[in-house]
């Protein structure tokens, strides 16, 4: 059985991530149930925003949004309170900050 190293040392590949990360991808194109999935998960998990996980998915925001619905999954489109809000505000203006530097 082929071996990431054998990738890398055949000069195909500069790194075993970059084989990782090229064998994932080409799984994701030929099963696009996996694509879903695992933008569903990632959205839960809170790792990517509605729009990000229908990117990933290959679907609309729309179409998203409305899986998401028929599964149960709670919509997070924006902050619920004024504290979320402040928090979210605070966090943006420290990324500006950042940035500015």
């Amino acid at each position: 059985m082929l071996q990431m190293q054998d990738f890398v040392r055949a000069k195909l590949y500069s790194d075993e991530e970059s084989v990782i990360q090229d064998a994932l991808r080409s799984l994701l194109q030929a099963r696009p149930v996996l694509r879903l999935e695992m933008a569903i998960y990632r959205y839960q998990t809170g790792a990517i925003s509605l729009e990000k996980a229908a990117n990933l998915a290959g679907l609309s925001f729309e179409q998203m949004r409305e899986i998401l619905s028929n599964r149960g999954i709670e919509l997070h489109l924006g902050p619920k309170t004024q504290e979320e809000a402040k928090a979210e505000l605070t966090t943006l203006r420290s990324h500006l900050d950042v940035a500015r530097r």
